[in-house]
């Protein structure tokens, strides 16, 4: 068989291994291949977070909680941020138009880069504050934020506050 010969029949073999990469592969009713099962070890008692996380889970084929970077879960009905700390490399969080009040989860993900809280019901930004790599923050229309004092944001680059903080 020449070479050209074996990588049309390899490649195209290669491709579709590649695309099933979620099945179990049997040979003579043997198993010879089993993917690493998604991550679902975590405790997130708000069913909305809980369900933006599954979604997100399986869009990225997360296996561990290290492997979500982003998560966006707008206008959800999220509530509480409870369990979300579980998830220590998200760089990109998305909650905006939900009902969230309490922001505390958040201190723990040291590596959040991005994050809008817009349009919920937040009113401590105190959590925010040493987050080292947040570089974009939106907090804007949340009435009841007490605004935070001068400095206090320094690492952060991009910053929308709600009018009244303005």
């Amino acid at each position: 068989m020449t070479d050209r010969l074996r990588l049309s029949v390899i490649c195209p073999l290669l491709l579709l291994c590649a695309a099933c990469g979620s099945y179990d592969f049997t040979v003579n009713d043997r198993v010879v291949y089993t993917p690493d099962p998604l991550f679902n070890d975590f405790d997130v008692p708000d069913e909305a977070l809980r369900e933006c996380i599954r979604e997100a889970i399986n869009d990225a084929r997360a296996t561990n909680a290290s492997e979500l970077a982003s998560l966006s879960c707008t206008d959800a009905g999220i509530e509480t941020l409870a369990g979300l700390d579980t998830f220590t490399e998200l760089e990109q969080l998305t909650l905006s138009s939900n009902n969230i009040v309490n922001i505390s989860e958040l201190a723990a993900l040291t590596v959040l880069q991005v994050v809008y809280l817009d349009n919920n019901r937040i009113i401590d930004p105190v959590p925010l504050y040493q987050l080292p790599a947040l570089h974009r923050l939106d907090l804007s229309g949340n009435p009841g934020l007490m605004c935070p004092p001068p400095g206090s944001l320094l690492r952060v680059s991009d910053v929308t506050l709600p009018v009244h903080c303005r």
